[in-house]
């Protein structure tokens, strides 16, 4: 199978790629460079094609990378109060200043 053979790739496979794709083409991302992120990230998902006969045939796709982020994020910051959060900021900003100070001497 020559490099860039999407013959082992299922159809949903394909239409993932594509849907990625699209995104990427309306953020102003060259229709190649879209089309490479795009199966770059099918791969990542998936292992490889699906059909069988190739190296990522029987695993499941249930990971994929699209939906790792952005879910758990901020609940722990959402339920302290807003004194708590502002404290917490001062004292960064004041660690941030020091560890400055040290690096220029």
């Amino acid at each position: 199978m020559p490099r860039g053979d999407k013959s082992k790739y299922t159809d949903k496979q394909e239409r993932k790629a594509d849907h990625i794709a699209e995104g990427y083409e309306k953020r102003g991302v060259s229709e190649q460079e879209a089309e490479r992120r795009a199966w770059a990230t099918v791969n990542k998902d998936d292992a490889g094609g699906k059909k069988e006969g190739g190296s990522g045939r029987g695993k499941h796709t249930g990971n994929p990378a699209a939906h790792k982020g952005g879910k758990s994020g901020g609940k722990a910051s959402a339920s302290r109060s807003a004194a708590s959060r502002s404290e917490s900021a001062k004292k960064a900003a004041a660690t941030r200043k020091r560890n400055a100070e040290h690096r220029v001497h």
